[in-house]
């Protein structure tokens, strides 16, 4: 069922369990490693969401056998590959529409020595280049092309060669798909100023099981002994992280007693410290995340007494993604931030809505905003507003469950891209999310 908007009662204290989905960033990547052989490869915990249904039809386009298993579960196997479908209308129009589909041309072109792929969509949250990428593939000895009328792009190769790379930004789908192209490439490649997020690191564990030769795993110095053929394996991807981050935030601003099960907290890193900064209680059961239900949070401050600063920056720092999330949760704490989003400079214009909410925020430039707690004092407003990404879509939603009486969320199709089913999910816990 499509719909255009989330009409949302605020006010609902929530209580109950979450299971967070699987990882949105590693399934985007993860899936596109079946490409690299004709063996079958068997992936659990896939999100049910719009950019990895889109991603799953992609492959399935190109000739590669997909069968579904289960609800989470899929088998792959790319044994007989219609490369010609990469200059189909259909392919051009889908791969238009997430950002995902970038993640083809490094398995693409270790493979068969080819790649094209129109420029990608994705969220609208300033500059995302892909030069990190290209620059990559051409160290390896591909021959990359641009063209500017049609804003197509395309590299070929007969050979791969291992090299020496400097990436010049620490880019995590830049850094995984020069690993996928890199693992068939012959002799030695080293990823030097490489994204190290657990994103990557099970990617590196994954190929490995399928027979490539990575060393250096959860360093930013990868070590990538090419190899001629890779074989099938079976891969469990972990929970999504900005999920988690979004359900902590979620219970402290709605009050609600939630319990966040099997987090694989190990590989959380910072994030529920950053969370515990703005005096969010949390205890950590095994596995699961208990959010009790608190009346207060206050903001702490640092040791001189200045003023909560946060910002992201690649992991081990805090994942940009969850930014949004972080500054709607501190517009009902006690206490000020200043939130610095370096890593994209479009993220925070979703800030006017909370503004009309009733939320206390100073936009000081496109990067930086800071966040006078309300500290509960009164109830955001119920407003009707519209989800410019992934991230502020949830963003809003969180401050709509929080606010006093029936929003509406527009272009909801954002929020579906990254979250299963989250309208049902939270249902089940108390929220009263309708979509319409």
């Amino acid at each position: 069922m499509f719909s255009d908007a989330f009409e949302v009662q605020g006010g609902i204290r929530l209580k109950g369990e979450l299971q967070p989905q699987g990882a949105k960033n590693e399934a985007l990547q993860i899936l596109c490693a079946p490409l690299l052989t004709e063996e079958k490869v068997t992936i659990s915990n896939i999100p049910q969401i719009a950019d990895v249904r889109k991603l799953i039809e992609l492959l399935a386009g190109l000739g590669v056998r997909v069968e579904q298993i289960n609800e989470d579960t899929f088998s792959f196997e790319a044994r007989s590959l219609d490369t010609e479908y990469l200059f189909s209308e259909r392919y051009q129009n889908d791969a238009r529409k997430i950002r995902g589909s970038v993640m083809l041309i490094g398995p693409l072109l270790a493979r068969f020595g080819k790649a094209f792929l129109p420029k990608p969509g994705g969220d609208k949250i300033g500059r995302r280049r892909l030069d990190t990428h290209f620059l990559g593939f051409e160290k390896l000895g591909a021959h990359f092309r641009y063209d500017e009328s049609s804003g197509n792009f395309s590299v070929e190769s007969k050979r791969l060669k291992g090299a020496y790379i400097l990436m010049d930004e620490i880019s995590v789908t830049g850094t995984a798909n020069v690993l996928l192209a890199a693992v068939l490439a012959e002799g030695t490649t080293t990823i030097y100023n490489a994204a190290c997020e657990p994103y990557i690191q099970q990617l590196c564990k994954m190929l490995n099981k399928m027979g490539a030769k990575i060393s250096g795993i959860g360093s930013n110095l990868l070590t990538i002994e090419g190899v001629n053929q890779l074989g099938g394996t079976e891969h469990r991807m972990l929970p999504d992280m900005i999920e988690i981050g979004s359900f902590i935030g979620l219970a402290a601003m709605t009050q609600s007693d939630i319990t966040i099960k099997n987090c694989a907290i190990p590989e959380l890193g910072v994030i529920p410290g950053v969370f515990e900064k703005l005096g969010i209680k949390m205890e950590f059961i095994g596995d699961d995340i208990h959010i009790p239900e608190q009346e207060n949070y206050e903001i702490s401050t640092f040791i001189d007494g200045s003023i909560l600063t946060v910002y992201d920056s690649p992991w081990p720092g805090f994942t940009p993604d969850l930014m949004s999330i972080l500054l709607v949760t501190a517009t009902q704490a006690k206490g000020s931030v200043l939130i610095h989003q370096k890593m994209f400079e479009s993220r925070l214009f979703f800030v006017d809505k909370l503004i009309d909410m009733g939320a206390q925020i100073i936009l000081c430039d496109p990067h930086r905003a800071t966040v006078i707690g309300i500290n509960r004092q009164y109830q955001l407003r119920a407003i009707e507003m519209s989800s410019p990404d992934i991230r502020a879509g949830v963003a809003l939603l969180i401050a709509a469950m929080s606010a006093n009486g029936k929003s509406i969320i527009r272009n909801i199709n954002q929020i579906d891209r990254g979250y299963q089913h989250i309208d049902q999910r939270l249902n089940a816990i108390g929220a009263q999310i309708r979509r319409i």
